[in-house]
This record gives C-alpha cells, sequence and structure tokens, in this order.
C-alpha cells in the first residue's frame, strides 16, 4: 500500500515562524483593551468632557461680551442693562468668580442709568 502523505509544498502549509507574531499581537492588543477601559472607566472620558465643557462655557461668555458690546452700540439703556445681566450670569455659569464681580459691577452701573 501506498502512503498519501502529502508534503509541505502541497498542503501550502509553512513553518510556524508566525508565532512571535501572533505573541506580539496579542500584547499590542491587550494594551489596546488596558487603554480602553482606562479611557472610560479610569478618569480620561470624564477628563475629556469636562476639558469640552470648560471650553463651551469661555465661549458663551465671549458670546455675551459681544453681544453686550453691540447692544452699547445701539444706545437702548434697556438692552444694555440685559445684556449686562446675561454677561455676568454666563460667567458665573462658567465659574470665573473675577469677571463675575467685574460685570455685576457694570451692570449696576448700566441698569442705574
Amino acid at each position: 500500500m501506498k502512503s498519501f502523505k502529502l508534503t509541505k509544498e502541497e498542503t501550502g502549509s509553512e513553518d510556524n515562524k508566525g508565532g512571535n507574531n501572533t505573541l506580539a499581537s496579542g500584547i499590542f492588543v491587550l494594551i489596546l483593551m488596558g487603554g480602553g477601559f482606562w479611557y472610560f472607566f479610569g478618569g480620561g472620558l470624564e477628563t475629556s468632557t469636562k476639558t469640552s465643557m470648560d471650553n463651551i462655557y469661555k465661549q458663551v461668555s465671549a458670546d455675551a461680551v459681544q453681544q453686550y458690546e453691540i447692544a452699547k452700540r445701539q444706545g437702548d439703556k434697556i438692552q444694555i442693562c440685559v445684556q449686562a445681566g446675561l454677561v455676568s450670569a454666563a460667567y458665573l455659569q462658567e465659574k470665573n468668580e473675577s469677571s463675575y464681580q467685574q460685570w455685576k459691577a457694570i451692570e449696576k452701573e448700566d441698569c442705574s442709568n
């Protein structure tokens, strides 16, 4: 009887030289998973969200100041008073105490006119 054992060329298989690549890939995947776990559960997402919110609050405050300047150029005293109040409220929301106090003083002065 004839043996039907196939050679490596006939089966298309190669030596297991990729074993190191598999180990390196496994370690890489574990590192990525660890980084993802830290980002979502270790505070990375929270830090990113806080930074984004801080930037939004600063942009809202800057927009409120620009709106106040437009109202001031128009000369309507009631609108100037209202916009000064909105600017102080924006700084209060931003938790910027020094700017809030400054704009409360401006609001008081504009609203007394």
